[in-house]
C-alpha cells in the first residue's frame, strides 16, 4: 500500500498552516493573522503516533468569491482532496459556525471520504461548543489549540483508525537534489515548476506576488530524485510595503540556504535589471551552483535577443561559471535541456577532490603565475587541501597569506574551476599562515652581546 495522505481544509484564517506545522514538527508553512496567506499546496511527512508515516497537505483557505486568486486557490484545494485518505476539516471555536463553514462541508460531504471535523482555538475548557457544531452533519468535533498542542494527540488518536493499512516505516529524510527556483515577481518561476512537473502544481497567475510561500516539491525523473522549491518573488527593498511580503522574502532566503543548486529565473522582455544583479549577488554569497535561466525567449526577434545577450555579458561578468539556458516556460521549449545542467552542478558542487591532485594544479599555478609580493615579501603557498563542499572550500597553507591581493585570489579560483571542470559552481579559498616557532621566544644575550649592544646605543644616542 501508498503512503496515507491527510489533507487539511478550511475558510480562511481558521489555523490550517499552523496545525500542519505542529504535525510536522517544522515552521514549513508561513502562519500569520493575515487572510488567505497560504495559496498553494504544502506538503510534509509526518509519523503519526511513531508508527504510522503520512503525506500532510497544507492548502490554501476557501472563499464564496469569484476572483482568479480564489479560483486558483480552489482548484488547489480540489486536487489536494482527490489525493487524500482522510480529510480534517477546520472551524474556528472562537467564530463558530458561519455560512461558508456549512457550504464546505456539503461540498465534503458529496466527496464520500473519512472527514474529521476539527474545532481549532479552543483552548478555553469552558466552552461548550458541541450542541452549535453539530449543525455541519460531520459528527462530533475534535477540540484543539493548533498554537498551543491542546488536543493534538487525541487528534492523532483519532486519525489512526481511518488511516488505509500500510507497512510501518521509518521517516524518509532523502530528498534528493535540492533545487531553489528564484527570480523576480512574475518571471515565471512557478510556470516553470509546472512545466518541469507536467501538471498545475503551484498557484500560476499573472499577477506578481502569486506565490507567498516557499514550496517544497519532491519528484523523480528517470532514477534520480529532486525537490523543487518554489519561492516568492523578491522585489526592490523600498518596493516591499507588505508584511506578509516581508516574511515571504525571509522564506525565500532560507531556500537558498537549504538548496544546493539555485535557478535564476529571469524575464527575457524586460532584460537584465538591477535587482536580478542584486539576486545574484545572494546567491553568490551563499556560495551556491547556480544555472541562469531566460525565460520568455520565443517572443522576441533577433534585435532583441541580441541586445539580451549583451546585457548578460556586461552586466553578469562577475559570474562567469554559471551556464545560461533560454527557455519558454509556458510552451515547453529548452525546459527538458535543464536536467542535464543541474546534475552536474550538483555532482560538482559536492564533489571531494583528492589532495595531490589539487597540489599538483597548485603547482601548474604557480608555473604559470607567480604568486604577487605582499608588503615586500614573496607569498610563499605549500600546499592546499578541501575542507569542504556546498560549496568547495580550498584552504591553502604558507607563509605570508594574510593579505593576498583580490586579483591573485581570482586568478587561482579561475584556475582551479578550469582544471577541476567544475560546472556552474563557484569554489571558496581559505589562507593559513605558518606560525613562526621562534615568536614568543626571546634570545638570550651573553655578556659579550650584552656590552656591544649598550655600546651601539651609546653610539646612537651621540
Amino acid at each position: 500500500m501508498g503512503v496515507p495522505v491527510i489533507s487539511i481544509v478550511g475558510r480562511p484564517n481558521v489555523g490550517k498552516s499552523t496545525l500542519f506545522n505542529r504535525l510536522s514538527k517544522s515552521r514549513q508553512a508561513l502562519v500569520s493573522n493575515f487572510e488567505g496567506l497560504t495559496r498553494d499546496r504544502q506538503y510534509a511527512k509526518v509519523l503519526l503516533d511513531d508508527k504510522i508515516l503520512c503525506h500532510i497537505i497544507d492548502t490554501g483557505g476557501l472563499t464564496s468569491q469569484n476572483t482568479i486568486i480564489d479560483n486558483g486557490i480552489q482548484l488547489q484545494v480540489h486536487t489536494a482532496l482527490t489525493e487524500s485518505d482522510v480529510i480534517y476539516f477546520m472551524v474556528n471555536a472562537k467564530d463558530g459556525v458561519v455560512r461558508l463553514d456549512l457550504e464546505i462541508a456539503a461540498q465534503l460531504r458529496k466527496l464520500k471520504k473519512k472527514i474529521l471535523l476539527v474545532c481549532n482555538k479552543a483552548e478555553s475548557s469552558a466552552l461548550n461548543m458541541d450542541a452549535q457544531f453539530y449543525e455541519i452533519g460531520l459528527g462530533k468535533p475534535i477540540l484543539i489549540a493548533a498554537e498551543h498542542g491542546i488536543g493534538i494527540k487525541n487528534l492523532i488518536k483519532q486519525t489512526l483508525p481511518l488511516l488505509p493499512e500500510t507497512v510501518a516505516e521509518t521517516k524518509n529524510n532523502i530528498e534528493g537534489i535540492m533545487v531553489a527556483v528564484l527570480g523576480r515577481p512574475n518571471v515565471g518561476k512557478s510556470t516553470l515548476i509546472n512545466c518541469i512537473l507536467g501538471e498545475q502544481r503551484v498557484l500560476v497567475i499573472d499577477l506578481p506576488g502569486t506565490t507567498r510561500d516557499s514550496i517544497y516539491i519532491p519528484f523523480e525523473r528517470r532514477g534520480q530524485k529532486y525537490t523543487l522549491i518554489d519561492t516568492a518573488g523578491i522585489r526592490r527593498k523600498r518596493n516591499t510595503h507588505e508584511k506578509i511580503e516581508k516574511f515571504s522574502i525571509i522564506k525565500t532566503l532560507n531556500a537558498l540556504e537549504k538548496s544546493q543548486v539555485v535557478i535564476l529565473v529571469l524575464d527575457a522582455h524586460e532584460g537584465i535589471t538591477e535587482q536580478d544583479a542584486t539576486l545574484l549577488g545572494m546567491i553568490v554569497d551563499r556560495g551556491r551552483a547556480l544555472i541562469i535561466v531566460i525565460n520568455k525567449w520565443d517572443g522576441l526577434n533577433e534585435y532583441q535577443k541580441t541586445e539580451v545577450k549583451r546585457q548578460l555579458d556586461i552586466k553578469l561578468s562577475f559570474v562567469k561559471y554559471a551556464s545560461v539556458h533560454t527557455i519558454s516556460a509556458l510552451h515547453g521549449s529548452g525546459v527538458d535541456k535543464l536536467f542535464t545542467p543541474i546534475v552536474q552542478s550538483f555532482k560538482s558542487a559536492g564533489k571531494w577532490h583528492p589532495t595531490p591532485l589539487l597540489n599538483k594544479i597548485l603547482q601548474k599555478a604557480n608555473q604559470t603565475h607567480q604568486p604577487p609580493s605582499v608588503k615586500g615579501r614573496r607569498l610563499k603557498i605549500k600546499y592546499v587541501n578541501q575542507t569542504r563542499i556546498f560549496p568547495p572550500v580550498f584552504t591553502f597553507h604558507g607563509n605570508c597569506l594574510g593579505h593576498v591581493a583580490n586579483t591573485y585570489e581570482r586568478y587561482l579560483k579561475n584556475f582551479f574551476i578550469k582544471e577541476l571542470k567544475l560546472k556552474n559552481t563557484p569554489i571558496r579559498l581559505d589562507y593559513k599562515t605558518s606560525n613562526n616557532p621562534f615568536k614568543e621566544k626571546k634570545n638570550t644575550l651573553s655578556n659579550r652581546q650584552i656590552v656591544k649592544k649598550r655600546r651601539l646605543i651609546k653610539f646612537v644616542k651621540k
